[in-house]
Formats: C-alpha cells, sequence, structure tokens
C-alpha cells in the first residue's frame, strides 16, 4: 500500500517538473510605453531649465519600455502635446479658481519631437524638447502638458494609466539668482507703524525675467493673490555685487530708500564632500509700495525692509546642471 502511494507521488512530481520552464527567460509583463514623469504635490511634475536669453535649452524627458525584460525590437512611438488633460486637471483641483489654473505653454516657447525612437535593447529612450523662454512671463503657471498616442500599427502598447501615458510638465526656467528665497528676515510693516509687530514670511518665490533678472511679488504678496501681476518687484543684478530694484506697475508707487547689494558665498558640505553649497544674499533691501486692490477704494502703504538668503546645493559629480541642483 506504501508502495503504491511512493509511485502515485513520484507521478505526480514527473507531471509538475515536465510542465515547469524556465519562466524568468520569458517575458512576465507587457511591454508598455510610459513617461517617467512622476507627479509632485500640485498635481504636476516639475523640470528646471536653465534660461538663456537668445539660445535654445534642451531637456531631455526619459521615456521607458516596462517588462521584466528588455526591449527586443526597434520602436517608433508616437507623442503629442495634450491640452485636454490639462484641462481636466485645472478643474479638478482648483475648479472656479481660475486665477490658480496652469497655463498650456505657447508654441512659441518649445518644440517637441512627432516620435521618440527606442533601439531594441535598450528600454529607456530620452525625448529632447527644446525650450526659448525669452520673453515669458512667469506670472503664468506654465505647463506642457504630453501625451502617447496609440500606434495604427500596434506595433507597440501605450501605458493605459494616465500618469504613466501623460506627462504634465511644469516649466520652471532658473538662472544664477532664481529660486526660493529665506524670507525670515525681510520684514513688512505698514507705513506709519514700522515700530509695530512686522509681517515676516518663511519663504518668498522668485521667478525669471533675463540671464541676469528675476522678481518676485511684493511684500508678502504670492502666487494665491488673484491681481498678482500688478506687484511684481524686479530685481537686475549686476556684475560689481549692486542689485537695482524696479516695477513696472506706476499704480504701486514703488519707491527705493536705499541701494541694494549681494553676495554670493560658496562651501563644500562636512558630511558629502561632493555637495557644494552657495548662497546668495541679497542685502540692504528698503522699499515702499501701495497695496491699491486688497481694500476697495483704499490705498495700503507698506515698507519693507531686510535681506533675502537663497541656498543652492549643486551635486558636482554630475555635469547636467539642472540635474545637479538639488531642488
Amino acid at each position: 500500500m506504501k508502495r503504491s502511494y511512493i509511485q502515485l507521488f513520484l507521478l505526480t512530481l514527473i507531471i509538475i517538473c515536465g510542465s515547469c520552464n524556465d519562466e524568468w527567460e520569458e517575458e512576465q509583463f507587457k511591454n508598455l510605453i510610459s513617461f517617467k514623469a512622476p507627479l509632485e504635490n500640485e498635481g504636476v511634475s516639475n523640470i528646471y531649465v536653465r534660461f538663456k536669453d537668445d539660445v535654445s535649452t534642451t531637456f531631455q524627458q526619459p521615456m521607458v519600455v516596462s517588462g521584466s525584460k528588455a526591449n527586443e525590437k526597434d520602436l517608433t512611438v508616437n507623442v503629442a502635446v495634450d491640452p485636454d488633460t490639462l484641462n481636466v486637471l485645472n478643474f479638478e483641483r482648483y475648479q472656479n479658481r481660475d486665477d490658480f489654473y496652469y497655463t498650456a505653454m505657447k508654441s512659441e516657447y518649445f518644440s517637441i519631437p512627432s516620435t521618440v525612437a527606442f533601439k531594441a535593447g535598450e528600454s529607456v529612450a530620452l525625448m529632447p524638447i527644446n525650450f526659448t523662454l525669452k520673453g515669458i512671463d512667469m506670472a503664468e503657471k506654465w505647463v506642457l502638458p504630453l501625451t502617447i498616442e496609440a500606434d495604427p500599427s500596434n506595433s507597440y502598447t501605450a501605458n493605459p494609466r494616465k500618469y504613466y501615458r501623460k506627462a504634465i510638465l511644469r516649466v520652471n526656467p532658473f538662472n544664477d539668482y532664481s529660486g526660493t528665497y529665506s524670507g525670515t528676515a525681510l520684514k513688512v510693516n505698514m507705513a506709519g507703524y514700522e515700530n509695530e509687530t512686522p509681517t515676516v514670511k518663511s519663504q518668498i518665490k522668485s521667478y525669471v525675467v533675463d540671464e541676469h533678472t528675476i522678481f518676485f511679488y511684493a511684500g508678502n504678496i504670492d502666487e494665491e493673490r488673484q491681481d498678482r501681476r500688478n506687484y511684481k518687484i524686479y530685481a537686475s543684478f549686476n556684475a560689481t555685487g549692486g542689485v537695482t530694484f524696479s516695477a513696472d506697475n506706476p499704480a504701486i508707487k514703488f519707491k527705493v530708500n536705499r541701494d541694494a547689494s549681494y553676495t554670493v558665498d560658496e562651501m563644500m558640505d562636512a558630511v558629502r564632500p561632493y555637495l557644494m553649497h552657495r548662497y546668495i544674499t541679497i542685502n540692504n533691501i528698503d522699499y515702499e509700495y501701495s497695496d491699491y486692490t486688497m481694500v476697495s477704494n483704499y490705498e495700503i502703504r507698506n515698507k519693507v525692509k531686510g535681506s533675502l538668503i537663497l541656498e543652492r546645493r549643486l551635486n558636482t559629480q554630475i555635469p547636467d546642471e539642472d540635474q545637479a541642483i538639488e531642488w
């Protein structure tokens, strides 16, 4: 009796083993084409592009072929701009607050190829996006929405999941002086109340105008103000260490009380020796402006004094500047 059980067990084992194969040598998943553009808190993927006045800058957007094996054939993948996805994103996130909406980037500021090629044996390809950003107004929240189009010949399959087939790129141009400054040393007081407790913001974001100029919003105004574009304060940096402040809206009655200057300091990280810390400090900020839209038919005169500090962390082992900066 025991012998019969043993024979039955051995027969079952032979059948199981005979049906096995080297499954790890075969493809376990479908080869799907996707963008590598993970979403961040704002529902977009931030990219950073070096601003150049008269020269285009190329950003390489990664695309991937998923699967457990390398791609085995040459592929030509169709890509295109996709404004419909952006329209859905804007409404889902901001409803009727259209002043918060992302703006589709104008075609004059970028160019993309219509196809991206994957070589056999490779599962990653780079899509070159050329940006020409001279004259761009960063008061708008510029976004470049992209999609992978279906292939009529069925030579490839686009990933069916929305945020793999789509890439919603928020374009952030940068120069040597742009970024998010620490604002804890910049004080904002109403005129006549200079001895009262000032308003202080922990962070003040700046935006590119050209290679040597940035703008930020006056006082404690930021992107959440519907009329923010009325309160742009420009800061132009010169080679001798001076900073010139100006405004293009006469209604805010902008006035500079003192010449500002800036310094640049660099030091290597004590723990990570390849990491450089670059600090840009704007000193002697002293200007006034009128907030004429906060209260109907009444101007609030504000005085702004102090300094701003920008820290950039640069990985000296990475040659590409936009990748070297730890954003």
